[in-house]
């Protein structure tokens, strides 16, 4: 389904962001994944290696919050391929802080990492994008629709990664440019499956569907998006939570 396409995945070393590159390179995708230290980059490449070794996969590490860092692997990677086709916006910093607890700099790096980095990667994407098009897609959140108890600041940028989708979306289109996001339910994670029983079972008790969504779940909906199969879907922020009852 992505057979010559060049793909970029943030935050793609691990959980959400590495089931996207692994099911995108099993697309025959060029997939270059991003993420937050070079020795977690390695590792997931070596991992992928092993179960395929002539996946065509190759990683970085940029600061994300940091709009040169950024564009000088974007030019590096379009120097090398020739086309940057796709862009997953996935990296993200979750938060579970009370309101009068936040920190300055924590609020700061949620909003730059789950929002200014969303805004910046797409940017620096879609000028590489203008003279054949490509695809746009975020990681968003259930949360960003029905908020969580704590640490507001997470659903707050989830909830702008979301108006940024639709106004991109409306922005890019006469660029043939698709925007769209993936709205996450509760996924089984290595996080969630260290939650206690009596932690996970009243989640699980809210999903209509009476199961958690795996990484593959997540996958699967953001490789219809980036598919021709998805060519007129532009501006639409995908909940894949089983009918989550909140």
């Amino acid at each position: 389904m992505l057979e010559g396409k060049i793909a970029i995945v943030t935050g793609g070393t691990r959980g959400i962001g590495y089931e996207i590159a692994l099911k995108f390179l099993k697309e025959k995708a060029t997939v270059i994944i991003f993420g937050s230290k070079e020795e977690s980059v390695e590792k997931a490449i070596e991992k992928i290696k092993n179960i395929k070794y002539d996946y065509s996969i190759e990683g970085y590490y940029p600061n994300l919050g940091k709009e040169e860092e950024i564009r000088e692997v974007f030019q590096k990677i379009y120097d090398t391929y020739g086309n940057i086709d796709i862009l997953v916006n996935n990296a993200g910093i979750s938060s579970y802080t009370n309101l009068t607890e936040y920190e300055e700099e924590e609020v700061n790096n949620i909003i730059n990492i789950n929002l200014k980095a969303v805004f910046t990667c797409s940017k620096i994407a879609s000028s590489f994008m203008e003279e054949k098009g490509g695809v746009i897609l975020n990681t968003s959140s259930m949360v960003s629709l029905y908020g969580q108890k704590s640490g507001s600041m997470y659903p707050a940028t989830k909830e702008a990664v979301n108006g940024l989708t639709k106004s991109l979306a409306r922005e890019l289109g006469k660029k043939k440019i698709r925007v769209n996001a993936v709205a996450p339910g509760v996924i089984e994670t290595d996080m969630v499956r260290n939650l206690p029983k009596e932690k996970i079972e009243p989640l699980i008790g809210q999903i209509p569907l009476g199961r958690m969504g795996t990484g593959e779940d997540v996958a699967n909906a953001f490789l219809f998006l980036a598919s021709d199969m998805a060519s007129y879907i532009s501006g639409e922020i995908l909940q894949v939570d089983g009918a989550l009852v909140n």
